[in-house]
């Protein structure tokens, strides 16, 4: 489970040019902007990042003018997400900020002060997810299964010890793009979908997913994926169109891009290659493809890589890219496979992601 909030240590401190009230300060790999003074080099604080949604506390009352998010409401009026205060990216004096830092005394007694101590639920602090937009509803089997894997990508700024350890090694970039998550697999003979974290009913066509499926055959052809491949087979996808975040991509119709395919039965993703000819054998597309590079990066060198504009629409900054190795991997740092993914922060400004 993501920390959302966590006990960490200040490791820079520097001036804003032009600023005389505020620094910015480096907490692994993320600068934040915080008040002049207030924190110095080897400080144990409490750090939120972005997407953590604050509850509504004295303490935190100072961000309700820029940072308060009422309820959200599921379609059968019950409370899905209380009202809070989202922490997100902003730009101070120039400076780029992502995330905030609280002292430790915020914390209850008798809550840990290791660092890395997760203190996401002693606080309170939930992740903040953008409304279901119409058309997301529908009807659901049950919870996100659990012979998937979960399609969140860990962010570079907290694996920082994962770049030195995999040093020299070849990843693949890929762009990463905004719509809904979208996952379709044949198991057992079963053929099901899901949105982020729902087993939805692929009969139900009131869901942009269920005709998804449907235009896109995608149940003939994961079954002809298995096959080729001789094991059940999942696929893991962006969906992007009209309807969906905006469409900041301008598509004119509903569209999905994969970015992962899954032998079910091993819970492995198979490797890079295999997953681009059995696409391009069963007519899926995948996630735009950026090339490779030799990992020799820092954080923000990453970062800067990550901007620049969409392969789907020039005219749009991209959200970000992701990067994994030729061949699957598993980090024990990331719980998971070696994989991550480094959000551009012009993107996150403009849209107010």
């Amino acid at each position: 489970m993501r920390k959302l909030a966590s006990v960490q240590t200040v490791s820079t401190v520097e001036a804003i040019p032009g600023a005389d009230a505020i620094e910015k300060i480096r907490v692994l790999g993320w600068w934040i902007v915080a008040k002049r003074g207030e924190y110095r080099p080897g400080d144990k604080i409490i750090y939120c990042e972005i997407d953590s949604l604050l509850p509504e506390r004295s303490e935190f009352e100072f961000l309700r003018a820029s940072s308060f998010k009422s309820a959200q409401t599921g379609f059968d009026g019950t409370i899905t997400l209380p009202a809070g205060f989202r922490i997100k990216t902003v730009r101070l004096r120039g400076q780029v900020s992502q995330g905030i830092c609280f002292p430790l005394s915020l914390l209850p007694s008798g809550i840990g002060t290791e660092v890395g101590a997760d203190v996401t639920e002693p606080l309170g602090i939930l992740k903040w997810e953008p409304p279901i937009p119409v058309g997301m509803g529908g009807k659901v089997k049950g919870n996100f299964p659990a012979f998937l894997p979960k399609t969140d990508e860990t962010r570079i700024q907290v694996l920082e010890a994962v770049l030195e350890r995999h040093r020299g090694k070849t990843f693949y970039v890929t762009e990463k793009l905004d719509g809904t998550s979208f996952s379709a697999f044949v198991r057992e003979g079963e053929f099901g979908i899901c949105s982020r974290n729902l087993w939805m009913d692929e009969s139900d066509e009131s869901n942009i997913l269920s005709r998804v499926a449907r235009e896109q055959k995608l149940e003939e052809k994961l079954r002809t994926a298995r096959e080729r491949l001789g094991f059940d087979v999942a696929i893991q996808a962006e969906v992007i169109g009209p309807g969906i975040q905006k469409n900041k991509y301008a598509i004119k119709g509903v569209s999905l891009r994969v970015f992962s395919v899954l032998d079910v039965n091993a819970y492995r993703l198979v490797d890079h290659a295999t997953q681009i000819e059995l696409l391009g054998a069963i007519g899926l597309e995948p996630v735009p493809q950026l090339g490779t590079i030799e990992l020799n990066h820092t954080v923000d060198e990453l970062v800067a890589i990550s901007e620049g504009a969409s392969v789907l629409n020039s005219q749009v900054q991209r959200e970000g890219i992701v990067l994994r190795p030729l061949v699957e991997e598993y980090d024990a740092d990331i719980g998971g496979r070696l994989s991550f993914k480094v959000i551009n922060p012009k993107f996150l400004l403009k849209y107010d992601e």
